[in-house]
């Protein structure tokens, strides 16, 4: 990802805290030799838990999708000569930051309430926080947009600060949504839970 300077300047030590709140090992896919001849019985085993590690694969990169077109857009308003944009230019960075957000807000299906087969359906605490976090970034970076079109110096400065802060808010909503293990770095503090949020499955031990 490129990020310009000034960009970094604003973005590193909150971007970087929020990302080392949580982590995930890679998903991989366990294929079957093509060598081995057609008639044997033998069956690739799949890395034990590669499901649930694709998961948490899923959820950094949506959160990697999101900081992307975020970063982009503030890099070229902070580039821009006093902060302004063509308009074209900011629709298409709104456009790509827009479109990052729908892939984290995407419904996680749908999971009957405790007790009944047909009840009503129980309300996902990490899918809601994340849905907030996503609509709240979405209308910072509209007010950046509009406000890099319009040249004002300063509410710019101000909308960019906003959005920095609103994205942290969607990396940390990801990391504590539910999917990710929690950070083991020693001498990092021991990260909130959210009331409801089903606890991380532990996978097998090599």
């Amino acid at each position: 990802m490129r990020t310009s300077r000034k960009a970094g300047l604003l973005v590193s030590t909150a971007v970087c805290g929020a990302l080392a709140l949580g982590a995930a090992g890679p998903a991989f896919a366990a294929t079957s030799d093509s060598t081995v001849p057609s008639d044997s019985t033998s069956v690739a085993a799949p890395v034990p838990g590669a499901d649930a590690l694709a998961k948490q694969s899923a959820l950094l990169s949506d959160a990697g999708g999101v900081l992307t077109p975020v970063t982009d857009l503030i890099d070229a308003v902070l580039e821009a000569d006093d902060g302004k944009l063509p308009e074209a230019d900011a629709t298409k960075h709104a456009d790509a930051v827009k479109a990052a957000l729908a892939k984290v807000t995407e419904a996680a299906p749908a999971t009957p309430a405790s007790g009944s087969l047909n009840g009503p359906v129980a309300a996902d605490p990490g899918t809601e926080l994340k849905a907030k976090a996503a609509a709240a970034l979405q209308a910072k970076v509209d007010a950046l947009v509009k406000a890099s079109v319009a040249g004002d110096v300063k509410v710019t400065a101000a909308a960019v600060q906003a959005t920095i802060t609103a994205t942290v808010n969607v990396l940390v909503s990801i990391v504590l949504g539910g999917g990710l293990p929690a950070a083991d770095l020693p001498g990092l503090p021991t990260l909130p839970t959210i009331p409801g949020v089903a606890e991380v499955p532990t996978l097998p031990t090599l």
